[in-house]
């Protein structure tokens, strides 16, 4: 009977790992027999072409492409450092009286829908740019920092956890060497730590590579590269959200499913990229 169960465990499991891998492959297949259409009429030039006016069936994603990674580069670099921080205090500086309201209220921000995110950037830092460098205030550089905002709780909770397992022994043993806060934050916290503040932010790079609603209020969906980084523009998620329902041609249908195929291609390379060369590294200075 024991055999039984453990056989049945055994391949419950097999099958739900698989059946992981079977949806991922299927919306890769859906994703390219859509784009078919478009592959065969730009091919690769599609990636490297700048041209997008749907009433003259000329189809460019590079400045979508460009614009998804300029705003979650911005992002990442906006948000990495603080989430950091906010986790070093949680963990280790905070007195107790300010550990549970202030964490409470960070995993509050994190479940925060990223539509309330957008509506709030429009209205909040659009003006804040407008008025200090002029134009719209809608671009890239107010995307970035939407961007930075929406992913900063999340991450900043998944690092004060991974901070909280450090064994307390290391902490004290450092301390009874003389070292001061700064030394066991940084020697023993953050190198204990460094597995879990990577991963966290292989999480957050994926959601803001993909992420729609809260950018799309504040970019521009402007299918330019920026010369600024305070200028509108566009990216692959945008672009989708805003034109995907006026796609009434089928070769423009077809270019939407492309931009999407691209967009699965990034976020897929970019994440794997990031868990089996930094995540592994990480874990290999313990």
């Amino acid at each position: 009977m024991n055999k039984f169960l453990d056989r049945f465990f055994h391949l419950s499991t097999l099958s739900i790992a698989l059946l992981t891998l079977l949806i991922t492959g299927a919306i890769f297949g859906v994703l390219f027999e859509e784009a078919k259409p478009a592959i065969d009429a730009f091919g690769f030039e599609f990636i490297t072409n700048s041209k997008w006016a749907p009433n003259l069936e000329k189809f460019g994603a590079l400045p979508a492409i460009v614009g998804s990674i300029m705003s979650t580069s911005l992002a990442m670099g906006l948000a990495v450092p603080v989430a950091i921080g906010v986790a070093i205090f949680l963990s280790e500086i905070a007195p107790e009286k300010l550990k549970n309201p202030v964490g409470i209220s960070i995993e509050l921000l994190a479940a925060i829908p990223s539509v309330i995110y957008g509506m709030w950037g429009l209205f909040y830092f659009v003006p804040i740019i407008r008025d200090a460098f002029g134009g719209l205030g809608i671009g890239l550089l107010t995307a970035g920092i939407v961007l930075a905002v929406m992913i900063l709780p999340f991450m900043a909770a998944v690092t004060r956890d991974a901070m909280n397992t450090t064994p307390d022994i290391l902490k004290e043993s450092a301390y009874a060497l003389g070292g001061t806060k700064w030394d066991v934050v940084k020697d023993i916290v953050i190198t204990y730590a460094k597995a879990g503040i990577i991963g966290a932010a292989i999480l957050a790079l994926g959601r803001a590579v993909g992420e729609t609603m809260a950018v799309t209020f504040v970019m521009g969906n402007v299918h330019k590269i920026p010369s600024l980084i305070t200028d509108p523009t566009t990216s692959i998620p945008v672009a989708l959200a805003n034109e995907f329902a006026e796609a009434d041609e089928d070769l423009y249908f077809s270019s939407l499913f492309y931009l999407a195929m691209i967009l699965f291609m990034m976020s897929f390379a970019v994440i794997t990229f990031a868990k089996f060369a930094f995540l592994k590294r990480g874990r290999s200075a313990k």
